[in-house]
């Protein structure tokens, strides 16, 4: 009987990381910086019996979150996952339903948060990644790019929100309330609705707008605003209007819809108008007419400066208290 055969040994192994094609590479290292912060939403009832799920996402090491209004607005009580596996019953900070957002309040500290790009910056074509847990699957990603910009959206409340983003990056329900981020894993918008009866139709808030909401909920538990009643919408400004207006502002506010018995109908404002100063105060773009706006603007008489079919007037209005 023969000697046995020799076995030959294994050589040691290093496990080899995939090698990343450069979209992908970008997809990946944005939710590795984000999904830490993307938090599921549970609604439940008095009794305890869930009412609806959604997401949202961590901004502060001590706990505030953004999420949704419609998400947590009828619930009784609001449980809140992290993906490391914490839970939290969150206490609810303020509620605005015309922006479709909420500020709620995890009691712990050192968490994991994410930071905020802005929306204004957005071009349409540019990626965008989405994640938060449709239909309880937690910290789903999708990816996609910005389909659109400058959307409007009806709320619930009948208020239109305008600054909206349109992404073809899919979205589910229990979507509702996570972010939609950059590349560089900046939170760029508060994912809100998909468009019924239509594939790759998503619409997102942009950031610049639900920070401004975020800090007076913070600080008022609510927001507080006087308005025109009208939709509008963010544009650039030729460089021929802007040396004819003697203007620095490269962008100021088109109106596209001027709502029955309103402000805006009242002082004789159309459609097409293109809005340039309050008061005195330069209109650059939606969310800074939104500041202008203010509640100790409601119910006196303020200027507001336009270009109608390229000749400049000045007409006088009266906002009101929203």
């Amino acid at each position: 009987m023969g000697p046995a055969p020799m076995v030959p040994s294994m050589p040691d192994t290093e496990v080899i990381e995939p090698e990343l094609d450069p979209y992908s590479r970008l997809v990946a290292q944005s939710v590795e910086r984000i999904s830490p912060a993307v938090a599921g939403i549970e609604a439940r009832s008095a009794s305890g019996r869930a009412r609806g799920m959604g997401s949202g996402v961590v901004y502060t090491p001590d706990g505030y979150l953004l999420t949704n209004s419609h998400v947590a607005q009828h619930a009784d009580t609001v449980v809140v996952s992290l993906s490391d596996g914490r839970t939290y019953e969150a206490a609810r900070v303020g509620d605005d339903p015309a922006t479709d957002l909420a500020v709620l309040r995890l009691n712990g500290s050192g968490l994991p948060h994410a930071a905020f790009g802005s929306s204004v910056s957005l071009r349409v074509g540019q990626l965008v990644i989405a994640v938060g847990n449709p239909l309880g699957y937690q910290a789903s990603v999708t990816a996609g790019i910005v389909s659109a910009l400058g959307r409007t959206l009806r709320t619930a409340s009948g208020r239109l929100i305008e600054s909206v983003i349109q992404t073809d990056a899919p979205l589910n329900p229990g979507n509702s309330g996570g972010p939609l981020a950059d590349t560089a894993g900046r939170v760029i918008g508060i994912n809100t609705a998909v468009a019924g009866g239509a594939q790759g139709i998503c619409f997102a808030i942009g950031i610049d707008t639900a920070v401004e909401v975020a800090y007076q909920l913070m600080r008022h538990g609510r927001v507080r605003r006087s308005r025109l009643k009208l939709a509008g919408q963010t544009i650039a400004l030729d460089r021929r209007v802007l040396r004819a207006l003697e203007r620095t502002e490269p962008a100021a506010v088109m109106v596209s819809e001027v709502l029955p018995d309103g402000p805006a109908q009242r002082a004789g404002l159309e459609r097409g108008d293109l809005l340039l100063e309050l008061d005195g105060e330069p209109i650059t773009g939606v969310d800074r007419l939104h500041r202008l706006l203010t509640a100790e603007r409601a119910g006196r008489e303020v200027e507001i400066r336009l270009l109608r079919r390229g000749k400049r007037q000045s007409l006088t209005l009266v906002p009101e208290a929203d």
